[in-house]
């Protein structure tokens, strides 16, 4: 049995998850690593919004698993990737939720990209 304690969301700690309308595309070392028109914005509390992207529309081709994880007592556990491009490599610039609780299960099967990791996260 698990430790972990699990928390749902609240007034004091909103989350929402939300069909974003615009394209997302993200770039790294000037390259496209995704590339989505169904990409979900989620909300969390005063958190900046995420941009959780399908797997199916992103290049797994440059991101390497990584060893690192981290828990959100709201989501769940979050496993890890560093993009390897041409320039280098940007440690565990993307994150995920493989099984996320239910109160955020529609994030399941996509993944987000740290801004500050990547070139740009640009809705077009």
């Amino acid at each position: 049995m698990s430790d972990k304690k699990v928390l749902k969301p609240s007034a004091n700690h909103p989350i929402t998850v939300a069909p974003n309308k615009a394209r997302v595309v993200v770039t790294v070392g000037g390259k496209v690593v995704a590339d989505s028109a169904n990409a979900l914005t989620l909300q969390e509390a005063d958190y900046p919004p995420a941009q959780y992207i399908p797997r199916a529309d992103v290049d797994f081709d440059v991101l390497e698993r990584t060893e690192h994880s981290t828990y959100c007592p709201f989501k769940g556990d979050a496993s890890y990737y560093s993009i390897r491009t041409g320039d280098g490599v940007a440690e565990n610039a993307v994150w995920t939720y493989e099984a996320p609780y239910d109160a955020v299960a529609e994030i399941k099967n996509h993944v987000a990209f740290y801004p500050a990791k990547v070139d740009a996260i640009e809705e077009r």
